[in-house]
């Protein structure tokens, strides 16, 4: 079944619960899908899962005590990571939706890379806020206003992480492209596996127009739906071992003329703040190393 929109309080309750009931009944635990693939590690008691067509489907909720999150079961190291998501319909303002990858080893070294749906008021755009950390480092934020609806039906956001760059794809068109710069000085994920997490959480201190929008918690709860979650192991070129491996030299991880086409459309179209672009937090002594290298 797919979900539908949810009228009130009461009535998402009820819509929610019948959804977890049918995935109940009609999933076949021996095939592989997301029910399989992710852990709930916080807000359970507000999350389904729940069949919407032949997908296996995962509805996060939150309400004004508490909010949900999931974890993938594995651990990767260069990978692509796939999901569809569908965000919040109506007035999300204060909410953020996420999906993103994190190290579990000390923090103060942790490598991250973010893609945090910021709730908006109705009718506005949704934000996709992106950042990346390695070795501890973060600060490399980037943000675009999304060219479709992304409440009225399923997209698919991706990350791709390989020795030579990490990629955001949004239904397949590139949208941010980070290199591996690590001989010029700049840290990148090369060495510690990450795990895939998705939340629903509230920030309306900072989410919705720096704050000045809060939550309307009558509209609670609000309700977003992921599913097709997929992971691909990054392949080297023949003959080398595992990505890590791969040369150097190698054109393996190279772009192509239609994703440089897509990275150029977005910063044209889409993209509303650039951490390289941002005179007012850097200066000409203080701007990241990686800025001048791209």
């Amino acid at each position: 079944m797919a979900p539908m929109p949810l009228a009130s309080s009461s009535s998402k309750l009820c819509s929610l619960l019948i959804l977890c009931l049918a995935f109940l009944a009609a999933v076949d635990r021996s095939t592989a899908g997301i029910f399989d693939e992710i852990e709930l590690i916080w807000g359970a008691s507000r999350t389904y899962f729940f069949m919407d067509g032949d997908s296996e489907a995962l509805a996060l909720s939150l309400d004004q005590s508490q909010g949900s999150c999931f974890r993938s079961r594995e651990k990767y190291l260069y990978v692509q990571i796939d999901v569809e998501i569908k965000l919040i319909e109506g007035d999300s303002a204060g909410t953020v939706c996420t999906i993103y990858t994190i190290s579990e080893g000390p923090w103060e070294i942790h490598d991250e890379i973010d893609l945090e749906f910021l709730g908006n008021v109705t009718g506005e755009p949704y934000t996709l806020h992106t950042n990346i950390f390695a070795n501890g480092v973060g600060g490399r934020e980037q943000q675009f206003r999304l060219w479709f609806d992304p409440t009225a039906d399923y997209h698919t956001y991706s990350i791709v992480w390989n020795p030579k760059r990490i990629l955001i794809l949004v239904d397949g068109k590139a949208i941010r492209d980070f290199k591996n710069n690590e001989d010029q000085g700049v840290p990148f994920p090369t060495w510690q596996s990450m795990r895939t997490f998705g939340s629903l959480w509230s920030a309306e201190d900072w989410a919705t127009q720096g704050g000045r929008v809060k939550t309307d918690w009558t509209q609670a709860p609000f309700v977003t739906y992921y599913r097709n979650y997929n992971v691909t192991w990054c392949r080297p070129s023949p003959g080398v071992a595992w990505c890590g491996d791969e040369p150097k030299d190698s054109t393996r991880f190279d772009l192509d003329a239609n994703t440089l086409s897509d990275l150029q459309w977005v910063r044209s179209n889409s993209m509303i703040y650039n951490y390289c672009d941002d005179s007012v937090r850097f200066n000409a002594t203080t701007l990241p190393k990686e800025c001048t290298l791209q």
